[in-house]
């Protein structure tokens, strides 16, 4: 076992060491690092769409889909670990460090403002290119309908149905960043990985960063006649799809799902 992978408090010592390393890093780095994760996210986002969507336009099979979905969307947070990019939602197991007083409240809201600001920017411009490519046309228009569908649904919910779907998220990314910390070789982080982030997306839990890519794409893919008639949504629902919506109904709400096992300090 101690081959394969690091005791509770050498993964509690690590997971220390990184938030003073995430802490230290300057405002440039920390955004150019988020800029790369929010693309990351953006592009698991949209690659289980792509596998999904046919499951997901039905009810009958809304489970197996979003099952199907959970199994692509993992690689996401695989790329922002193993390249070393900088996401907000993993970030706040930063809370480590400062109750160990290793860092500064200051200093760890410093890293989560730059790091939320670049994963935006990152999730933003795929956002962008995907709907400028055409691909949401695909199966027919029913790519670009599903993503319509679940942007409305995202920026309809209550603030504490978003906050408890935020947190349930975070419960399993921080847990996810933890196996990916805890495991010795790069498989076991993948692995590591993998099983978190597939039982969230199955779940349909909400994940911060990856809806600054659902909501984005479903925003500006609104005013397609094709996707709008393949969504089945009522013009109401239609016309919900703003960025005044999306930073009122969403975005304000994440931050503050910061999950319990971010806020564990020891084994």
């Amino acid at each position: 076992m101690d081959a394969l992978m690091l005791s509770q408090p050498e993964t509690v010592a690590f997971g220390i060491a990184m938030g003073e390393k995430k802490a230290k890093a300057g405002w440039v780095r920390q955004i150019v690092l988020a800029f790369w994760a929010g693309a990351f996210i953006a592009f698991a986002a949209e690659g289980s769409n792509m596998a999904a969507f046919n499951l997901l336009a039905r009810p009958e099979t809304y489970g197996l889909g979003k099952c199907l979905a959970g199994t692509i969307f993992p690689v996401g947070l695989m790329l922002v670990m193993l390249t070393g990019a900088e996401l907000f939602t993993g970030n706040t197991l930063m809370c480590m460090a400062l109750a160990e007083k290793r860092i500064t409240l200051a200093a760890m809201l410093r890293n989560w403002l730059f790091v939320y600001i670049g994963n935006f920017l990152g999730s933003l411009f795929l956002a962008h290119m995907i709907v400028t490519s055409g691909q949401l046309a695909s199966g027919a228009g029913m790519l670009g309908g599903v993503t319509l569908r679940i942007a409305a649904s995202k920026v309809a919910l209550d603030f504490l149905p978003a906050f408890y779907l935020g947190l349930m998220c975070n419960w399993l990314v921080c847990l996810a960043v933890w196996f990916c910390w805890s495991a010795r070789s790069q498989t076991g982080k993948m692995l590591g990985i993998f099983f978190p982030i597939w039982l969230f997306i199955t779940s349909g839990f909400e994940h911060s960063v990856a809806n600054m890519y659902y909501i984005p794409a479903g925003i500006m893919a609104a005013g397609n006649e094709l996707f709008a008639k393949a969504s089945g949504l009522s013009a109401e629902a239609l016309a919900s799809l703003t960025w005044g919506n999306f930073a009122i109904h969403n975005l304000i709400t994440s931050p503050w799902a910061i999950s319990p096992a971010a806020l564990c300090s020891s084994a």
